[in-house]
């Protein structure tokens, strides 16, 4: 877990590494940062727009440093989101910074018709994958959009592009834990954002 302090450097991170980007074309480096985030950890960026979704990119799994990993992973959310047209450099005093840092994820051991009941919402992100095909939500994403397990479950497999109910036919579900940081206004105060765990 990282400390309230940590969380605020990783969120000031990441803004900073978009806007630097944005304004003068620099990827910033990760010096001078506590030694938490020289370890390896997965971690998402999100970037919302009041209540809208302005992009989310990440890295689920501990192939990069913290501090690369924030880094890569904010100027990605900012330009490649392939949901979103880029970010421009004007909108970054409308848009509210969140840093995800991830759990490593464990397979859920169960038969499918289980997996519904070992999902905690507002603890658990997943992660489906089946083939090639591989789809991740964060936790946060149940809670905003009231998902029970189940639906959880489905939301996950149509974001890796399967049928609903992929989860039923042979597909392979990950869970992971997510401590969430984020700004409570553009350029503003951070807290860390706990989620209610149904």
């Amino acid at each position: 877990m990282l400390s309230f302090g940590e969380g605020e450097v990783a969120v000031r991170l990441a803004r900073n590494a978009i806007e630097e980007c944005l304004n003068n074309r620099v990827k910033v480096s990760p010096r001078g940062l506590p030694l938490v985030f020289e370890e390896k950890r997965g971690v998402f960026v999100t970037l919302n727009e009041g209540e809208m979704l302005r992009g989310c990119i990440g890295r689920p799994y501990p192939v990069l440093p913290l501090g690369e990993a924030i880094i890569v992973s904010a100027i990605n959310a900012a330009r490649d989101d392939p949901r979103f047209p880029p970010v421009k450099a004007g909108e970054l005093e409308l848009i509210l910074v969140e840093v995800t840092v991830l759990t490593l994820p464990e397979r859920l051991k169960a038969r499918p018709e289980e997996l519904p009941d070992k999902i905690v919402v507002g603890k658990h992100g997943l992660i489906v994958r089946k083939g090639y095909y591989q789809g991740l939500l964060l936790p946060q994403v149940a809670v905003e959009h009231g998902f029970d397990g189940e639906e959880f479950l489905c939301q996950t497999c149509m974001k890796a592009g399967l049928y609903p109910d992929g989860w039923l036919n042979g597909a392979e579900v990950y869970c992971f834990e997510g401590q969430i940081f984020e700004e409570i206004s553009p350029k503003g105060e951070v807290r860390e954002k706990k989620l209610e765990c149904e």
